[in-house]
């Protein structure tokens, strides 16, 4: 029986990482750390089968830890012992994607029972991920684990093996490219390639040719006859990006591909049949494209057959980690260099930014951090641009003057005021996360605390996380 490996993050002067903990039951072994950058990078490395944690973290709240924990393995159980820990804190912790949670009442039995559970599933979740890669190698173009992401996949998954036609809608950068060829990877046409049309990248004038084909003598320069993408796409499928740019009379005509499943070349009253399956995508709300005027209603229900919305990146964070190492191995492999590392120093840092490019930002991102860090085997904050002087989140600027001062003030009254305003806005920007108001302030976090609690701050501005 292979050994079940615990990661314990625990305080040192913890009286129970010794207490009380022994002896173990054959076939389980337990690390024990102090520290949260070392468990999210013995996480990453594949090494425990389950993460216990009963520390008081000095860094981010138990929320953000289990954040980090599932960002760095979507898959990894992590159980909760914690003495301060409150039955509504923990029901939230559960929801968050906790394995379970245990208070102070539970002794190390009850904790080890609940381990030994959590090894069995996680053994259990490998082995049907292990499934999924070698039955649906399709999953592999879609990069994470979110929930999400899940959501995505098990559409494909269902969709897949139809000829329906879907929509594919999402923000510029979220990897609608990506799904289509994963939906057709996953159908009965994935032996023949999929045919790419970029509406917004083809001239008006030239749009139809580009799809339907020509005769020879058609327009001025068509000097020989010429097969379209739906044409190339017989037996396959075609796939159409930034669908929304199409004019409204070429709209018409491909309505009509739609319906009947043919089509004339440019110049010819011929009738060609095909067997194709139509994949498009937009980044624009096509129905209110439809309410200008701009598209046509009817099109517009005839490609919406199965909508596919992708997510954005910053809803679906957890995901970031696993991203940049797979687009680390892939400049790395395009390059012919060494694999390169990341510091989880590094991978907090991107966690913690907006990403309004999405995927394809992460991407570039990653390119040019791998061609900054030169020979360099590992990557650090200072090659993504973010240098330790550097912020990751953006406050205002403050003016010079307050606005408050007038001719007689208590010098000591206005820092104070001034000081709170400061503090107050840095909680606010980052949604009440202390530890990332401290960084964004240059301060440490213990210092950040103390200075709220000197000017009698209690509460703290929160934020609704989308």
């Amino acid at each position: 029986m292979p050994l079940q490996r615990v990661l314990w993050l625990v305080d040192n002067n913890d009286v129970r990482a010794s207490a009380g903990c022994e002896p173990l039951p054959p076939g389980l072994g337990i690390s024990r750390v102090s520290d949260l950058t070392e468990a999210l990078g013995a996480i990453r490395a594949g090494k425990p089968d389950c993460v216990l944690i009963s520390s008081q973290l000095e860094g981010p709240d138990r929320g953000s830890a289990l954040g980090l924990c599932l960002g760095a393995d979507a898959q990894i159980p992590v159980i909760f012992w914690d003495r301060g820990l409150s039955a509504r804190e923990a029901i939230s912790l559960v929801r968050e994607g906790a394995y379970t949670c245990h208070g102070d009442r539970d002794d190390w039995n009850a904790v080890l029972e609940s381990i030994e559970e959590a090894c069995q599933e996680k053994g259990r979740r490998d082995r049907v991920r292990a499934a999924s890669d070698t039955s649906e190698p399709w999953r592999t173009k879609l990069v994470g684990n979110s929930s999400a992401m899940e959501d995505v996949a098990n559409t494909i998954r269902l969709v897949g093996p139809f000829r329906c036609t879907v929509l594919i809608t999402g923000e510029t950068g979220t990897g609608k490219e990506m799904a289509a060829r994963a939906l057709h990877n996953a159908s009965p046409r994935a032996g023949l390639p999929m045919v790419a049309v970029n509406c917004s990248a083809v001239p008006e004038t030239l749009l139809e040719a580009e799809l339907f084909g020509h005769v020879k003598g058609a327009f001025t320069g068509a000097t020989a006859q010429r097969v379209g993408r739906f044409e190339q796409a017989h037996k396959s499928t075609i796939f159409l990006d930034e669908i929304s740019d199409m004019p409204l009379e070429l709209q018409a005509k491909l309505l009509r591909v739609l319906q009947e499943r043919e089509f004339q070349r440019l110049g010819s009253s011929e009738t060609i049949q095909v067997d194709v399956r139509v994949i498009a995508a937009s980044n624009l709300n096509l129905l209110e494209q439809v309410r200008k005027g701009k598209f046509r209603e009817d099109l517009y229900y005839r490609l919406n057959v199965v909508p596919l919305e992708m997510p954005p990146l910053r809803k679906r964070p957890d995901d970031i980690p696993l991203l940049v190492e797979h687009f680390v191995a892939k400049t790395c492999q395009v390059e012919g260099i060494p694999l390169k590392k990341v510091t989880p120093k590094t991978i907090e840092r991107l966690l913690a930014m907006p990403w309004p490019g999405n995927v394809r930002q992460l991407e570039n991102a990653v390119e040019k951090a791998i061609a900054l860090s030169g020979f360099r085997d590992t990557l650090y904050p200072a090659d993504f641009g973010m240098a330790e002087s550097q912020r990751v989140i953006s406050m205002e600027p403050v003016a010079t003057q307050p606005a408050w001062i007038s001719e007689h003030v208590d010098f000591a009254t206005a820092v104070s005021q001034f000081e709170r305003s400061i503090l107050q806005s840095a909680l606010a920007k980052t949604g009440g996360n202390k530890t990332a108001a401290a960084e964004l302030l240059g301060l440490k976090r213990t210092t950040l605390i103390m200075k709220l609690r000197g000017l009698g701050e209690t509460s703290y501005p929160r934020q609704a996380v989308s």
